[in-house]
């Protein structure tokens, strides 16, 4: 078929789509009579394979470290908390090994006793000491027989005793300490044919460096005496002492 018998055909069309798009636009379809009805829902898709794993990230470079921070305040100090409950009491431990045998302590300790010998010189003047120049124990050496005084070197409480035989003579004697009479015997001469006594006796408090004797009290009276079977004697010996927190005195 050649182009001039096609060209009726193509004119034929064209006027008869001028013809049809002028009626359409005189005699308008209502819309609703061109909607079509809904298609029926497809059929739900297949699920999809698993994706690969990705790659692994790179690892970061290290930084090099900072530099310290200054020390922060110190924080003020917290309340004290309850005190909390007393715990269970524990399990009694094991016996522990038996110690060493320690030193033994010994306790202070003075003590002295002198008696006049016969070879004593009588009478005495007042105001002197009487010398009881024989030791019978002096084991401290804490009386001194050429001045007939006792010296304190452990503190505390002592007593000292006299006992003096009187023959011919009255007499009276004082107990010193420190120069001091603390207590006063006397004893008068009655003719008595034998030889008599006198004794007494008194408790001193004394400190290191105190000093005790026997001291005469009057001249005319001085009757101290002894004999091969009677004595005149003087005796101190310390009670407790005053040693603080135990102390140890040999």
């Amino acid at each position: 078929m050649t182009s001039l018998s096609l060209f009726p055909l193509l004119c034929s069309i064209i006027v008869l789509q001028v013809c049809f798009s002028s009626q359409l636009e005189d005699n308008k379809i209502p819309p609703s009579l061109c909607t079509g009805h809904p298609g029926i829902p497809g059929s739900p898709g297949n699920h999809g394979n698993p994706g690969q794993p990705g790659r692994d990230g790179r690892d970061g470079r290290d930084a090099a470290p900072g530099e310290k921070g200054e020390k922060g305040d110190r924080g003020y100090p917290g309340e004290t908390g309850v005190r909390g409950l007393t715990g269970d009491k524990g399990y009694q431990g094991e016996k522990g090994e038996r110690g060493q045998p320690g030193e033994c302590a010994v306790a202070p300790k003075s003590a002295f006793s002198a008696k006049l010998s016969q070879s004593h010189t009588l009478p005495l003047n007042v105001g002197d000491a009487v010398l009881f120049d024989t030791t019978l124990f002096n084991e401290q050496g804490d009386y001194n027989t050429e001045t007939g005084r006792f010296t304190c070197k452990v503190p505390g409480v002592y007593y000292f005793a006299v006992h003096a035989t009187v023959y011919r003579a009255s007499l009276q004697f004082d107990l010193m300490k420190n120069g001091h009479a603390v207590a006063s015997y006397f004893q008068f001469y009655g003719n008595w044919p034998k030889p008599a006594s006198l004794s007494g006796g008194s408790l001193l408090h004394l400190i290191p460096g105190d000093q005790v004797w026997v001291q005469m009290a009057l001249s005319e009276y001085n009757g101290f005496y002894c004999s091969t079977k009677t004595d005149s004697t003087f005796t101190g010996f310390l009670v407790y002492s005053d040693w603080k927190n135990s102390a140890v005195f040999a």
